[in-house]
């Protein structure tokens, strides 16, 4: 059973993460999070090594990979393939429940090396 706690909430400039199941947290090869992005907010255009698994719970967002740009709303799934670069934007509020292999990695173009994603670790 993997409960939430406070050192498992990062926020940074976009949105904030809770990390939920990770091998951290006891799961072997996946990990899950759950994103809450305010209005206005937008990540930075990223690839990540592995493919990912968006769902909606609240809001909608934004997203635009591999050169399209689709609005995806409360109880729609986005899959985003692995390698690929792609920018999320809140039009409004969202929540969304994401899924991944738990050795993904982040790379932004113009920076060197690879970044993990610490609430999914």
């Amino acid at each position: 059973m993997i409960s939430v706690s406070p050192e498992n909430v990062i926020t940074t400039p976009n949105a904030t993460m809770t990390g939920l199941a990770a091998p951290s947290r006891g799961s072997v090869e996946l990990s899950s999070w759950h994103v809450v992005m305010p209005a206005g907010s937008a990540g930075p255009e990223h690839s990540v090594s592995r493919e990912q698994v968006w769902t909606l719970t609240a809001g909608s967002l934004e997203v635009t990979c591999e050169g399209r740009t689709e609005q995806v709303a409360a109880g729609r799934t986005l899959v985003l393939p692995p390698d690929v670069l792609r920018r999320i934007h809140a039009r409004e509020t969202f929540e969304a429940h994401v899924v991944m292999r738990a050795d993904g990695v982040v790379s932004v173009p113009g920076e060197e090396g690879t970044r993990v994603l610490p609430w999914a670790r």
